[in-house]
């Protein structure tokens, strides 16, 4: 079988939740499956870090960077290359697919929340995936989705039969592992003079929350003795006038760390190093960090809306998170009692065995091998 898949978010050395979906399912699917032939669909020219024989890289033009290139891209490049290299299957692990193409394909929907919210992306963005998904969700011949919650959203959004939509879960990198305490000194020496430092990690965007977080963390910091500090890990996607208000207005605002992107090693002992990981996010799909704290074994604080209280079960303190005294009056909690923090982190290593990408790889051969059976 020839099975062709939209890879265009593989970009080693740049990959967010999306793009760490990609490269670990596919990287095993094609070591798996040495009997299929595997087509790379990239919009740009990539060097993997691993190579097997039977898959093909193929970049397409145009490169998908906006609106206009993404139709270009999905609708004219991506067909016509199904039909040049005889696909009997298509998948995309992004969302989207092609509206031109009568290949079989499972289209993998990681989340709405574009539909949720009118500032979550740029208006241009906005507008055309809040046009164009509907119709990708109608097109594809199954969907696949990384939580329940995202799958009954994507029903009552789209109302598409609950029948056609396999939940196939998110994993966490096996970087993520306990620290010894000399490397917690270490790190924590390094970041923030020895101080202790809750963390925040993920793109700089609305939909994250980090107004909010600024917000509490100053609140928390009126009453804490600890002189904790919090350290941002992330990319500056967005930094919008109310983050900049909340940010220039901050009493405690040279105790906040910007620290950039962060590589999975790095990330792994800067998370097993803090307090807690501050996660209160105001729409998830999945939401990996959580996920990823758990095995570096510390706690976590984080949302008690759309998927994060089904990723974090009992194993972390759900905040409302547009209520600043309640994530704050959490990071006090946390602070004040080694054992909450202690109860967590067991709790966490019992919840983190419900998710890994391996299983996350099964369940998506199992939808691909029902996208391609539903359709002989």
């Amino acid at each position: 079988m020839r099975i062709a898949i939209n890879t265009r978010l593989l970009l080693p050395g740049h990959l967010d939740g999306i793009g760490w979906f990609t490269a670990e399912t596919v990287r095993r699917m094609v070591m798996e499956h040495p009997e299929h032939q595997f087509i790379l669909f990239f919009d740009r020219k990539v060097e993997l870090d691993w190579q097997a024989s039977n898959t093909q890289q193929v970049v397409l033009m145009p490169p998908a960077r906006h609106p206009v290139l993404w139709y270009l891209f999905f609708e004219w490049s991506i067909p016509r290359a199904l039909k040049r290299y005889k696909a009997d299957l298509f998948l995309s692990t992004d969302g989207w697919l092609s509206l031109r193409t009568k290949v079989p394909t499972l289209d993998v929907i990681h989340d709405l929340n574009f539909e949720h919210a009118s500032d979550y992306l740029r208006p241009s963005h906005q507008r055309y995936m809040k046009h164009f998904f509907p119709r990708f969700a109608m097109k594809a011949t199954r969907i696949a989705t990384v939580s329940e919650f995202s799958k009954r959203d994507i029903v009552e959004k789209y109302g598409i039969d609950a029948s056609k939509i396999d939940v196939v879960y998110d994993g966490s990198h096996t970087n993520y592992q306990p620290c010894n305490e000399a490397t917690k000194q270490e790190v924590r020496l390094q970041q923030c003079g020895g101080r202790p430092y809750y963390i925040f990690i993920g793109t700089i965007s609305k939909r994250k929350n980090l107004t909010n977080i600024l917000l509490a963390f100053d609140k928390f910091r009126q009453h804490d003795d600890n002189e904790t500090q919090l350290v941002v890990v992330g990319n500056r996607y967005w930094w919008g006038d109310e983050l900049k208000e909340a940010y220039d207005g901050m009493c405690y605002q040279q105790d906040v760390h910007f620290i950039g992107r962060a590589e999975p090693a790095e990330l792994a002992r800067l998370l097993s190093s803090s307090v807690a990981l501050l996660y209160p996010s105001l729409f998830e799909g999945f939401g990996i960090p959580i996920l990823e704290a758990f095995f570096a074994e510390t706690a976590v604080i984080t949302s008690n809306i759309t998927s994060m209280p089904e990723v974090a079960g009992d194993a972390a303190l759900l905040v409302d998170p547009y209520n600043v005294e309640e994530i704050a009056d959490a990071m006090k909690r946390l602070s004040s009692s080694d054992e909450l923090r202690t109860t967590l982190i067991e709790r966490g290593k019992v919840q983190r065995t419900l998710f890994n990408w391996e299983k996350t790889y099964q369940l998506l051969w199992q939808s691909l091998m029902k996208t391609y059976n539903e359709t002989k």
